[in-house]
């Protein structure tokens, strides 16, 4: 039975407010406060313009960070992780679950909270089954590539309300084309609102950080199309949005076959995840505490529960919300609650306001906040440095752009597990040469000087002795083996290697007796103890000498001259001449 402490530690895991709250210092309510009003003047223009990406009503964007936020604050474990709308699950379910409703926005919406609780549901088996190395599915290389082809292919999608037409298409390049036959019926208005907005959200970003820019940009275009009539010259606005809190209700279930809906939740899922722990990450080492990653699974759990129930869509942690609600102060979760209740208000008295909005400024404010996802300088790094991290990532972004954000991330992760057998598949074998004047032994081909071993070939496998690379490794010092006249030893150092599997084994295995079948003596040296009990589980005690396992490379190419040194026959000496 476990004892109290251990199971109010348990608690207090799961329950993460129960710790901050029991720390917290009055000082601390004045600087969350702050943040949490700073945070819904982010949340009120950029909520709005998620919510029109994602193809819902406005309003359905502030539901969105208000109940987002507060399901996170009970059960999530950061401190400073803002939850809300983003851009690209919010482009995800307007190109899935916009095509499964057909056209029907009641359908829409009931499909998007769906979505939204199946979510919740995946977090709790996650969490259940300790599922956290999700965060490591998608490597860096494929990230990069992923958010490159969902900022370009939500730019594409904004690019319409800029320049006040019609726009269309299925992906990125329909888009643009579609979008290049209708450059001639922009609307030059719209265009100047659109730009105008984007050039002060910029300046604002630059030159006013920290400050809510963009409910100021807001809250200027409402003024400005109000004063000038700028609806009744037809452009483009939000309309009236409906006052008053969400309703809350169950999501209607059965609406979707399991094989339609999980897809959508996966992807929404392992995008949260990864975004939100990634962001997460970085304030927890700024502040100095720890991260649950995985309870995190709850608190995104939470999030997404609380907004299927109020009708909205599913919700992550993102860096540039939780940004702002850094630089704004924040000390603890209670920040979130103060911008959930500062957006109520906004829901209850202040929707009026909004109606007359230009939505070229929503498509500017949008534009703004994804264009730094295509990070080119990264992509042109990985080109110059590492090809096979510049493929991976140049699969993602294609896949993104061609297929769309959920079969992109989905496409991302496999391509991430591919990129690691790939990279496993061809394992650096090093060959290896004597440092002069030194007992020790470098890669032949990275150090320039080395001695060259004569009469042997020294190799060391720089990976675990896997099935996915030992046919690699024999044929590679086979081909070494070759190229060498006079070889008379081959040695084999695992000090390398981890891991070794039964077809690493055998391989060693079958190097032995080809070299053997040629009269060239193998040793195997620098094994680790699971490494020395597969061997010998394969017969390779009885077939090379067990005892050189544990020695040096050394001391067993030592003794190997020491041997022939003994076995050759004595030299006489030359006669003299008299």
């Amino acid at each position: 039975m476990k004892s109290r402490s251990s199971q109010r530690t348990g608690w207090i895991r799961i329950f993460p407010p129960s710790a901050w709250l029991a720390e917290y210092q009055p000082s601390w309510l004045r600087h969350d406060a702050i943040a949490g009003v700073t945070l819904a003047a982010y949340a009120i223009p950029v909520s709005l313009a998620y919510a029109g990406l994602a193809g819902l009503p406005p309003q359905v964007g502030i539901y969105g960070y208000m109940l987002g936020g507060i399901g996170y604050a009970l059960l999530g474990s950061s401190r400073q992780l803002a939850v809300g709308p983003t851009s690209a699950i919010s482009l995800m379910i307007a190109g899935t679950a916009g095509s499964l409703a057909g056209g029907d926005a009641v359908r829409f919406a009931q499909i998007a909270s769906l979505a939204a609780c199946a979510v919740a549901l995946l977090c709790l088996i996650a969490w259940l089954f300790k599922l956290s190395i999700l965060v490591r599915l998608v490597s860096d290389s494929i990230l990069v590539g992923f958010k490159a082809g969902a900022g370009l292919t939500i730019i594409m999608s904004q690019l319409p309300s800029l320049f006040g037409v019609a726009g269309g298409g299925h992906n990125f390049f329909d888009r643009v084309i579609r979008l290049a036959g209708q450059v001639g019926d922009t609307n030059l208005l719209v265009l100047a609102i659109g730009v105008a907005a984007i050039l002060l959200l910029l300046l604002g970003g630059r030159f006013l950080p920290g400050r809510p820019v963009g409910l100021a940009v807001v809250a200027m275009s409402i003024f400005l199309a109000t004063l000038f009539g700028l609806p009744s010259l037809g452009i483009p606005v939000t309309g009236s949005i409906p006052e008053g809190l969400p309703a809350f209700q169950v999501p209607t279930f059965g609406m979707l076959e399991f094989q339609e809906l999980f897809p959508i939740a996966a992807g929404c899922l392992l995008l949260a995840y990864i975004e939100g722990v990634s962001a997460a990450r970085s304030f927890a080492a700024k502040h100095g505490y720890s991260l649950d990653v995985r309870q995190e699974f709850l608190g995104l759990g939470a999030a997404n529960l609380a907004v299927a129930f109020g009708h909205g869509y599913p919700v992550a942690g993102g860096l540039s919300q939780s940004a702002v609600n850094d630089s704004g102060g924040a000390r603890t979760p209670l920040a979130l609650v103060v911008c959930s209740f500062a957006l109520a208000l906004c829901l209850l008295f202040f929707t009026g306001l909004l109606t007359n909005l230009p939505k070229a400024v929503l498509a500017g404010i949008v534009l703004v906040a994804v264009y730094k996802l295509v990070d080119v300088r990264a992509l042109i790094w990985m080109w110059r440095v590492s090809r096979i991290d510049f493929y991976a990532a140049a699969i993602a972004l294609v896949s993104v752009l061609l297929l769309g954000i959920l079969q992109g991330v989905l496409l991302a992760a496999l391509a991430s597990i591919f990129l690691l057998l790939a990279r496993a598949s061809r394992p650096n074998i090093a060959f290896l040469g004597r440092l002069p004047g030194t007992g020790r032994y470098s890669d032949s081909a990275r150090h320039e000087g080395v001695e060259p071993l004569v009469g042997v070939i020294a190799f060391r496998p720089e990976a675990s002795l896997l099935y996915i690379n030992a046919e690699t490794i024999l044929d590679t010092v086979l081909t070494a083996f070759r190229r060498s006249p006079d070889v008379k030893l081959v040695a084999c150092d695992l000090s390398a290697s981890p891991y070794i599997d039964l077809a690493g084994a055998r391989m060693l295995l079958d190097l032995h007796d080809e070299l053997a079948s040629r009269h060239v003596t193998f040793c195997i040296v620098g094994a680790h103890a699971q490494l020395r009990d597969l061997l010998r589980a394969e017969g390779l005690a009885d077939r090379t000498d067990s005892g050189a396992w544990l020695r040096t490379l050394d001391s067993v190419l030592e003794e190997s001259k020491a041997r022939e040194r003994s076995d050759l026959p004595l030299e006489r000496p030359a006669a003299r001449e008299n």
